[in-house]
């Protein structure tokens, strides 16, 4: 079981020395990975819900800084030297994937390949408004962003022709320091679990009980059989443990890797949290 940090570009960590303390103590506590949330904007009493909390609003106020992923990525990079840099998740849509191909390639060349690229449609129509996307459209956008960032990653001469973005011999350097940078897709929907099953190389729902989990679970290898892919090529992700026997019951689902919150506001707190999780669930594993 590998595990791994969620919102760690939050709170303290949103910081220059948060950010940075959160990675070298997440390393010598031997977490194997961090992963980022994102919103470009978030406008001002918003209506759309959000789908992970009863009362339909995030957690804290509007103007919680939320550092961009990917450059919050690269400064932890800097100061560390294996964790693994996961966006948990980039809200693919939104995105202009020709851009967003060259600046993931340069980060997983940057830090020697550790990016995964963690990826969702988004929930928040005052946003994709506020950036000029369709918000109605962004599952299909998604798909076919895949396609053509895995394109300009793998091809010497990228060519893609989609409906919302083509290009033809588009020459893409530097290429991943990986032979593929994983793509996750992130939701805790059934279209998310087919997603992950036709194009994904794992799947992170953001909650759901143990019973729905092993649903969204079965779905997903279900759907990559469909599509003649391997299941077990695809990496389970999900959160919800503090201890030894919390961790089993995902682990009996087939969760590859278990994330818990990275919530600290201080390097003290840091401490405390991620070296106590070391310390009483990853060291007795």
């Amino acid at each position: 079981m590998k595990f791994g940090l969620v919102f760690a570009n939050t709170g303290y960590g949103a910081t220059p020395e948060g950010a940075a303390a959160l990675g070298r103590i997440a390393e010598e506590s031997g977490f194997e990975s961090v992963w980022t949330v994102e919103h470009v904007v978030v406008p001002a009493g918003y209506e759309s819900q959000y789908p992970y909390s009863p009362t339909g609003k995030m957690p804290g106020t509007e103007d919680n800084p939320i550092p961009d992923p990917l450059i919050w990525l690269t400064w932890v990079a800097a100061h560390t030297t294996r964790l693994r840099l996961a966006t948990g998740i980039l809200i693919l849509p939104q995105r202009n994937p020709v851009v967003l191909a060259k600046e993931v390639a340069t980060l997983d060349v940057l830090s020697g390949g550790r990016v995964d690229l963690g990826v969702g449609i988004g929930w928040l129509r005052e946003e994709f408004d506020a950036i000029g996307v369709d918000f109605d459209a962004r599952g299909p956008i998604t798909d076919e962003y895949v396609g053509a960032l895995r394109a300009l990653w793998t091809q010497d001469e990228p060519t893609f022709a989609g409906q919302w973005t083509n290009f033809e011999k588009a020459k893409c350097y530097p290429k991943p320091a990986q032979a593929n940078v994983p793509i996750v897709v992130g939701g805790h929907s059934k279209a998310a679990a087919r997603r992950a099953g036709r194009i994904g190389d794992g799947f992170f729902p953001a909650k759901g009980s143990p019973e729905q989990l092993g649903e969204l679970f079965e779905l997903v290898r279900t759907t990559a059989k469909e599509e003649g892919r391997d299941p077990a090529g695809i990496e389970m992700t999900c959160g919800g443990a503090m201890d030894v026997d919390g961790v089993k019951r995902p682990a009996d689902l087939g969760a590859d890797r278990l994330v818990i919150p990275a919530f600290g506001s201080s390097e003290e707190k840091y401490r405390q949290l991620l070296g106590g999780f070391g310390e009483s669930v990853i060291s007795k594993l």
